[in-house]
């Protein structure tokens, strides 16, 4: 199914990193933008929530149909189109419009699915010894963790920045991902195809029996990473769209800069620890999950005293702290979901694991809705306790650990 390397230039999985790294820019630079559009556009807490998760809509069916997909079809066309989605996503997001934005995000969200696990599996293919032999063990994993991570931070903070204090705030904060977006075009129409799609297995059934991944079945999987997942995300996202809101009345004149500054701070941390997350998880797989929950039980607790105290000095290292938990978290399960993949469901079994991870951004909104009947702190609390009893179900020992192929 694979295809044979030819003599390839060095990083070939570069460009395809830098592809994910500007679509999750695009993904993610409406985060700084929420307080923006509240003070700004008149949008209620409400509409802003509901724009924030139909981002969801777009990517979730995305993954599960695009990632299988790109396992037979191949990593090329999908990525390609998702390149250009995102473009669009964009352009659109720039109109300004109730209707435009919610087709902005709902086109963005397609765009990353589309991206996302097939981008993923791209890299983890070109980071292998049959492609790259100089890479280390996964490799594949850090690189396609941190090309997202970081396009996931620059993208919320150069925005927010740009709403803060550009003129035409909510056009300009768009531009610079128009710019990134563009530029990395180029490098990817030249990235080397890893599937041949004349040698994949033919598929059989249903055209929905064909978009089954059947390694998600595999009880490594649905014991160890599956209860994680939904906290990869879950824990960025409660640092950058809940707490900043919370702390609006001792942030004045800046609350738009002080929401990109804690998303920045959230995912660059993120992205600092992921190659020592790597190694962590490389080692052992239980401990890299250990060491991430360990993290957003600590962030939650610290985000529950934020939220008591309205302090933003306290959001601060709630955020570090979460974002710590969000980088070792994604590495530890992407690095799982290879060793799990059965052969020719890379693609697919990281779409599922990623689709996963973005229940986790449901959170601000399940939290909102709560709020009304319990005041944030507790509900902070009740999510720590509610992470702790994942961590003891994920590390519990039932199995060997997946060892490296």
């Amino acid at each position: 199914m694979t295809v044979a390397p030819p003599r390839t230039p060095r990083r070939a999985w570069l460009p395809v990193a830098l592809t994910m790294f500007a679509i999750g820019w695009g993904a993610n630079q409406f985060v700084s933008l929420l307080v923006a559009y509240r003070e700004r556009s008149g949008l209620s807490v409400a509409t802003v929530d509901a724009l924030f998760g139909a981002y969801a809509l777009g990517l979730i069916p995305a993954l599960l149909v695009l990632g299988p997909i790109s396992d037979r079809r191949g990593r090329t066309p999908v990525l390609r189109a998702a390149a250009l989605v995102s473009l669009a996503a964009t352009a659109v997001l720039m109109i300004g419009d109730l209707w435009a934005l919610y087709l902005g995000r709902l086109l963005a969200g397609l765009a990353s699915g589309a991206a996302f696990a097939a981008g993923s599996a791209w890299v983890e293919e070109l980071s292998s010894q049959r492609w790259d032999p100089g890479a280390r063990e996964g490799a594949g994993a850090r690189r396609a963790a941190m090309s997202l991570t970081a396009g996931f931070c620059l993208g919320p903070v150069v925005a927010g920045l740009l709403a803060q204090w550009a003129p035409a705030p909510l056009v300009t904060a768009y531009l610079p991902h128009l710019v990134v977006g563009l530029a990395v075009l180029v490098p990817l129409w030249r990235a080397p195809e890893t599937v041949d799609p004349a040698r994949a297995s033919p598929a059989a059934g249903s055209p929905l029996a064909r978009l089954r991944v059947r390694s998600a079945a595999d009880p490594r999987f649905r014991r160890s990473v599956a209860p994680v997942a939904p906290w990869v995300f879950a824990a960025p996202a409660i640092a950058m769209a809940v707490l900043p809101g919370l702390v609006t009345a001792t942030t004045p004149g800046w609350t738009v800069a002080f929401s990109a500054l804690i998303a920045g701070v959230t995912l660059g941390t993120g992205f600092a620890v992921q190659p020592t997350a790597r190694r962590i998880a490389a080692a052992s797989p239980r401990r890299g999950v250990a060491v991430g929950l360990g993290a957003v039980v600590v962030g939650l607790v610290a985000a529950a005293a934020a939220a008591a105290t309205q302090s933003p000095w306290l959001v601060l290292p709630a955020a570090v702290v979460l974002g710590t938990g969000y980088g070792c978290c994604l590495v530890a399960g992407l690095l799982q979901t290879q060793r799990i993949a059965a052969p020719g469901e890379l693609a697919g079994l990281t779409a599922v694991y990623y689709a996963l991870t973005y229940v986790g951004f449901a959170a601000p909104v399940l939290l909102a809705l709560l709020a009304v009947l319990v005041p944030y702190w507790a509900l902070l609390l009740g999510a720590a306790a509610l992470a702790t009893l994942t961590l003891v179900v994920a590390v519990a020992p039932r199995e060997p650990e997946v060892s490296a192929p």
